[in-house]
């Protein structure tokens, strides 16, 4: 059993029927339908990631299943005494209490709730309570949007569901949070259906993907990224297939308008085929098209973009930045990472000059035309529509030398003309993130300054957003949790860590990442070495793990130890075999053999770390 749920006695299920199962599901609001007759299956311990497009009806789905909201037609079946708890995309206003009570407010909420008396599902909230890393009897509403999900998401765990719903859990989150939140996702017992464009988090996660496309939900047995390479094998057949189907149906409009003598022997058959050739055509719904950004770029601004020496900024006496100094040049890619309220908004004021260091000093260099994306996007003017957002009470806009009317462009960042005339608070999160980004990029600049532009930004047009960065001539500084969307577009990281101190790493975050670890790893060898030298002369010195050998090995214990090799060996060669039928052709093509080995091969490794862990555990007994 894991750390996270030790003294909780789990629930397992020993069923081979789906514990829900969604048939037929259709919702419209007019137009299409949002949900078009959608079925699909949730088995004990799936761990299934939503994908698709914003506005797809991601969310509209997860409130179907919890109960939220009602669909047009269809059914939801779920087993007996099914429990289900979300925890909703959005922050609460308000909610009154402390972080206890918030938390403990599910515990006898949920469908099939429980008595707020059980001594089992108590233990099982102070359980998860104890891992927000926040204290008990802080107030709910004086916490950080980052802290008030870690709230929300323990809320709706300690409700012991069988199904677990999230949607967007990573949003707000800092990096050490989405890790903290990937290490229980991965160990919960029951369920998860989530929705999340934080590829790292997918990947690190999920175990199956559904697809939700044009009203309907694909069901996917892989993995994130094999999922993706079968999608886009998926999507070239069918769009290789339509361009079939139209070319047929071209030809047989040609024949059906074919003079007197053609309709005089005109096989009624032909003729019926035709039609319903023409129904089906007008029923096809074709894909969200893809964002068309572009970003207009200004004149090259001189070698230097800002010069740092030796810069401290402090806020309420607590240090948020300590002598940094740096330099960054003409084409840089800098991402500045840090936990939640480390400061890294602040060093992107710092070395754009908005913000006085209190000692040190700020050089910025020449012909620098900066344009800012931020994550408040306190720079929409909400009592104005889109077109007026972008074009300033004018018609044409000029893109890299070329002009563009206002409702063509915006239409490149998916916005039809009606909403494009529409005000901007009907729009939803990821569509403000695309306003501020058409905004951004019809400014003419050769810096750009990215504050979590990645927040609600589906995948398809986060990658977009990834290669225009890496084609962008300018210098592009970005402040982001999204380590995948860091790792594709960043050439440097800024890291904001204890004190203040900031390192300097190349690469991207994992390369950063890689390097933090060997640091600790350096420090904790430093330090061990320094308790040594610092016993009295003469005194008998052990490490911690000389000190362990002096206690004795049990009866039990030796012979558990004599059998832990032979176990690892046997792992290790069921670990190879597997990995090994994996890699044929005729295994390759079979995607429920694919999924049981993937299965059978996590599993096997981690009954391989635990028999490691062991036999370090009991070789230093004597």
């Amino acid at each position: 059993m894991n750390a996270f749920f030790a003294g909780i006695e789990p629930l397992f299920y020993f069923c081979d029927m789906p514990i829900l199962s969604a048939m037929n599901i259709t919702l419209r609001f007019g137009g299409p339908p949002l949900l078009d007759k959608v079925s699909f299956d949730i088995e004990q311990g799936d761990r299934i990631c939503l994908v698709g497009r914003n506005g797809e009806g991601k969310s509209t789905l997860l409130k179907i299943l919890s109960g939220d909201m009602e669909a047009d037609s269809g059914d939801i079946v779920k087993r007996s005494g099914l429990k289900i708890s979300r925890m909703v995309q959005e922050i609460p206003a308000h909610l009154e209490g402390t972080v206890r009570d918030v938390v403990f407010s599910g515990v006898g909420g949920a469908a099939g709730g429980h008595d707020s008396g059980d001594g089992h599902h108590n233990a099982h909230a102070e359980a998860i309570l104890g891992k927000t890393g926040i204290a008990a009897d802080a107030l709910f509403d004086s916490l950080s949007g980052g802290q008030k999900r870690r709230v929300l998401f323990a809320r709706a765990v300690a409700q012991d569901p069988d199904l677990l719903l999230l949607d967007e859990p990573t949003n707000h989150l800092d990096i050490p949070a989405i890790q903290w939140l990937e290490g229980i996702v991965t160990r919960l017992n029951c369920a998860v259906l989530f929705v999340s464009h934080d590829r790292a988090f997918v990947r690190r996660t999920a175990t199956r993907i559904f697809e939700l496309d044009r009203g309907r939900v694909r069901s996917w047995d892989f993995p994130y990224d094999k999922f993706v390479q079968f999608r886009d094998q998926a999507l070239a057949e069918e769009e290789k297939a339509n361009a079939l189907f139209d070319k047929r149906l071209a030809e047989e409009e040609v024949w059906i308008r074919k003079g007197i003598q053609a309709r005089r022997t005109r096989n009624e058959g032909r003729v019926r085929a035709l039609i319903k050739m023409r129904e089906e055509r007008a029923a096809r719904r074709t894909r969200t098209g893809s964002v068309n950004m572009q970003i207009t770029e200004a004149e090259r601004s001189g070698r230097l973009v800002a010069r740092l020496t030796d810069v401290s900024y402090a806020y309420e006496g607590a240090p948020l930045i300590s002598g940094l100094s740096t330099e960054i040049s003409r084409g840089d890619r800098i991402g500045i990472v840090g936990p939640n309220g480390s400061g890294k908004t602040t060093l992107l004021r710092l070395i754009l000059g908005e913000l006085q260091p209190d000692s040190g000093d700020v050089r910025l260099g020449s012909n620098l035309q900066i344009a800012y994306f931020d994550q408040m996007r306190t720079r929409l003017r909400e009592d104005k529509s889109l077109v007026e957002n972008i074009g300033d009470g004018q018609a044409y806009i000029t893109l890299n030398g070329v002009k563009r009317h206002v409702l063509s462009y915006l239409q490149d960042f998916l916005f039809s003309a009606e909403r494009a005339r529409g005000p901007i608070s009907a729009l939803s999160g990821g569509e403000r993130n695309r306003l501020l980004l058409a905004c951004l990029f019809s400014h003419p600049s050769n810096v750009l300054v990215l504050d979590e532009p990645t927040n609600d930004l589906d995948m398809e047009t986060l990658d977009l957003l990834a290669e225009l960065l890496a084609e962008y001539k300018g210098t592009v500084l970005t402040v982001s949790h999204d380590r995948a969307f860091l790792d594709s577009v960043v050439t440097g990281i800024l890291a904001i860590e204890e004190g203040g101190n900031v390192f300097e790493a190349v690469g991207g975050y994992s390369d950063y990442e890689a390097n933090r670890k060997m640091r600790e790893k350096e420090a904790a060898r430093a330090a061990e070495e320094k308790s040594r030298a610092s016993q009295p002369s003469g005194a008998v010195r052990t490490t911690p793990a000389e000190a362990q050998k002096k206690k004795k090995r049990s009866y039990n214990e030796e012979r558990e130890y004599a059998a832990l090799p032979e176990k690892i060996e046997k792992l290790e060669a069921e670990i190879a075999e597997r990995q090994t039928e994996l890699s044929k052709p005729e295994v390759y093509t079979n995607a429920a053999r694919i999924v049981e080995l993937q299965g059978e091969i996590a599993e096997r490794e981690k009954a391989l770390e635990r028999a490691y862990e062991r036999f370090e555990e009991l070789d230093v007994l004597g």
